[in-house]
């Protein structure tokens, strides 16, 4: 497999799905990661939990994928915003929609063994493992790839899914904007006396957002996103006085809160790649566009990105066109696009508003939450839209078989 039709790299959640994907419809893909297989094979829980939506449920179902993880999969039945210390909350119900959950909430690793079993059940999927790419020649038939443990090989298009600090952008020298939020994300589980039924809660603080996601059982994954002066004071706390914090930030509704697992925190940034394409590339999800975590939706806009390469890939191929070629890649980057900029500038503006705590500000946050939570059209648009039910979405998100 020195040819193959499409080099995918980057072996994290977004490049093995693409893999996956391209695989069940008998595309032949190489999949690149720098690291050993066994080294991420073998990494546990590290507090990373994903919301899938309902859209991203659906293309996992249709990839073969959705089978080895629904049964770790924590439905999400509502989800409950507001602000603190304001009476005013937007609580959306999954039953005002239809009689399925708004989304699933399942941790990263779990995602990660789900996609290995199937790509291992794929004849035309080959992982490159350790195998890092040093040089790309676009040719005018495909790209050429070199580097350690893949020198000749040759795809027809190549994509790119390394995440926000991608090495093989800058190859393709695709500069990307980038800047801190100044924002540091705690995450951690924890279990509680009271049962969650299902619902997603998100508070916002003026030191950044806090967010209390429903597992399995009576336990809960915290993301809490907090100013990195005060983040650098909370991680200096042990796990008794961190959980004090973490209990007074959100209050009795779940009644006690234990500390169940380690703590981690992770540096926020946003990156916004100003090209989503290059001679015979395209750049998938983070490495194209890494968003805030304010609102649950980073990977759901990757998988977005997936669907809709899968989808041009595939047509193609069966039309027997090239699927690395120019007018393939603007189909491409004008149709994620304009749903990445969208994102990201809601995702932006929604930690900048909260983040602001000047009083007419609040007045008016505290408005349009009440005018939501009283408009039934609106929370069923905003709803459908967290779901990843709107907008030109790829067959495969709209549960239709490629």
């Amino acid at each position: 497999m020195n040819k193959v039709d499409i080099a995918a790299v980057g072996g994290g959640l977004t490049g093995m799905s693409l893999a996956a994907a391209l695989g069940s419809t008998g595309v032949r893909v190489a999949l690149v990661e720098a690291q050993p297989s066994a080294t991420l094979t073998e990494s546990g829980y590290d507090g990373r939990v994903t919301a899938i939506a309902r859209g991203s449920m659906q293309f996992l179902r249709a990839i073969g994928v959705w089978e080895y993880l629904a049964e770790m999969a924590s439905p999400i039945l509502a989800i409950a915003v507001g602000e603190t210390g304001s009476p005013v909350r937007v609580h959306y119900d999954a039953n005002a929609v239809d009689d399925q959950p708004l989304g699933y909430i399942v941790e990263n690793h779990v995602i990660r063994r789900a996609l290995e079993r199937r790509i291992g059940e794929l004849g035309t999927v080959r992982v490159l493992s350790p195998a890092r790419l040093e040089a790309v020649e676009p040719l005018s038939s495909g790209i050429r790839l070199a580097g350690t443990g893949m020198d000749g090989m040759e795809a027809a298009l190549l994509a790119v899914c390394e995440g926000r600090q991608s090495p093989t952008r800058d190859l393709l020298g695709i500069s990307a904007r980038r800047w801190s939020y100044g924002q540091t994300a705690f995450v951690a589980t924890f279990a509680h006396e009271l049962p969650h039924h299902g619902c997603a809660v998100e508070r916002f603080f003026p030191d950044g957002p806090f967010a209390m996601l429903p597992m399995a059982g009576q336990h809960s994954s915290m993301v809490w996103a907090l100013d990195d002066k005060l983040a650098a004071t909370i991680a200096k706390l042990d796990d008794d006085d961190f959980g004090a914090e973490v209990q007074s930030r959100f209050g009795g509704e779940l009644g006690g809160l234990t500390l169940a697992s380690r703590r981690w925190h992770y540096p926020l940034s946003l990156v916004w790649a100003h090209n989503y394409v290059s001679k015979r590339a395209v750049l998938v999800g983070d490495a194209a566009k890494g968003i805030h975590p304010i609102a649950g939706q980073g990977w759901n806009l990757a998988i977005r990105d997936v669907a809709a390469v899968t989808e041009i890939v595939v047509d193609r191929l069966r039309l027997g066109l090239d699927p690395g070629a120019v007018d393939a890649l603007e189909r491409y980057a004008a149709w994620r696009r304009f749903d990445g900029l969208a994102l990201v500038a809601v995702t932006d503006g929604i930690n900048r508003l909260f983040a602001n705590d000047v009083l007419p500000v609040k007045a008016l946050r505290n408005l349009g939450l009440g005018l939501v939570e009283h408009l039934p059209p609106a929370k069923q648009f905003f709803m459908r839209h967290a779901m990843g039910l709107v907008g030109d979405l790829p067959r495969t998100m709209r549960g239709e078989a490629l």
